[in-house]
């Protein structure tokens, strides 16, 4: 699991908010370049092919790119940045914060918290992110020189390895979708295939799906198979339509989703006698395979999620059992097509 691992810890290292994902790119770009033909489009997202391109069957592996973050709104009079969501950042987890500014240069910031003894609500209150700041330790003027509106901040921490195999990072979601298909291009790199495949890294999930959008209906795929994270069980969560950390890869059974690519997954987990657990959603899944469900005419897609604790936060958490799980449930997929 050790170059697992490093894997994951070397996706998530680089930074990639909702329209700003070019490092996350290339940092995706160097793990599948001796593996697939690697491109870029106008919208962000990264692409990569392999398989038999004049196959009839064309699947396509789509796993977002983004990361949840900030973005400067302006400058106060003192130096503070004002900042917005970018994505959907939880306000509790900001204040006191430790975090990178990416304008000019590189800058190091806290996001200004209010001592409790002060605040007017008490300990509980949180304030809204569009009245939050963040102190980078310099005057108006100095911060105007290095920072502008539409810069982008994020969390300011390492991955970390815990117990085990489970480690921990800020922007496993969905780094740790990129890594399973980084994962199953490797299982895969010997083989020959009978379909083409063609792994899609979409920006902009978490702003609207743009990404999704764009990159199915260019690739006009026969089918596809999405790959995000979602709710393990952790305490002061009911364990309801949860996953386990180390449980398995987890199926997504919704109305938008194809049955019988999911009925051949959960098929395929049982004969590979893999943990696996099922996703039930009665509406739409929250994820990209809506809008890659609903591209042209319709394709065929199935959603497969990566279990995760504390997500949107410094420090979510997955084991990385699941995402080699989840990499070999696909890749014994992608043998059957064609």
């Amino acid at each position: 699991m050790e170059e697992l691992e490093q894997l994951i810890f070397r996706l998530c290292s680089a930074p990639g908010t909702p329209g700003g994902e070019s490092p996350a790119a290339e940092a995706a770009a160097a793990e599948l370049s001796g593996l697939a033909k690697v491109q870029t489009d106008r919208m962000g997202n990264l692409t990569a092919e392999f398989g038999n391109p004049d196959a009839r069957e064309h699947v396509l592996l789509d796993a977002h790119l983004d990361q949840i973050g900030l973005i400067v709104t302006g400058i106060d009079e003192n130096g503070f940045l004002k900042i917005g969501r970018c994505g959907g950042t939880d306000a509790r987890v900001l204040p006191g914060g430790a975090v990178t500014v990416y304008g000019a240069e590189t800058l190091c910031g806290v996001v200004c918290c209010t001592p409790p003894h002060l605040q007017e609500g008490g300990e509980d209150k949180v304030e809204p992110v569009d009245k939050m700041a963040v102190d980078v330790g310099l005057s108006h003027d100095e911060a105007e020189k290095l920072v502008r509106p539409g810069d982008r901040v994020l969390f300011r921490t390492n991955p970390k390895r815990l117990l085990g195999t489970r480690v921990s990072a800020a922007g496993l979601d969905n780094r740790a979708g990129v890594a399973v298909f980084c994962r199953c291009a490797q299982i895969l790199k010997q083989e020959k295939l009978n379909c083409k495949v063609t792994v899609l890294f979409s920006a902009q999930e978490e702003t609207g799906g743009a990404g999704a959008k764009t990159g199915a209906f260019a690739a006009r795929p026969t089918q596809a198979i999405a790959v995000d994270v979602s709710f393990a069980k952790q305490p002061g969560v009911p364990d309801v339509n949860l996953g386990s950390l180390g449980g398995g890869p987890m199926i997504g059974i919704a109305p938008v989703l194809s049955r019988s690519m999911t009925d051949r997954l959960i098929g395929l987990a049982e004969e590979k006698k893999m943990p696996w657990t099922r996703e039930i959603m009665g509406g739409g899944t929250g994820t990209n395979s809506d809008e890659i469900a609903t591209t042209g005419s319709g394709v065929p897609t199935a959603l497969i999620s990566v279990p995760l604790r504390y997500m949107h936060t410094p420090a979510e958490v997955i084991d990385l059992k699941d995402i080699e799980n989840t990499a070999q449930l696909i890749a014994a997929y992608l043998r059957e097509v064609g």
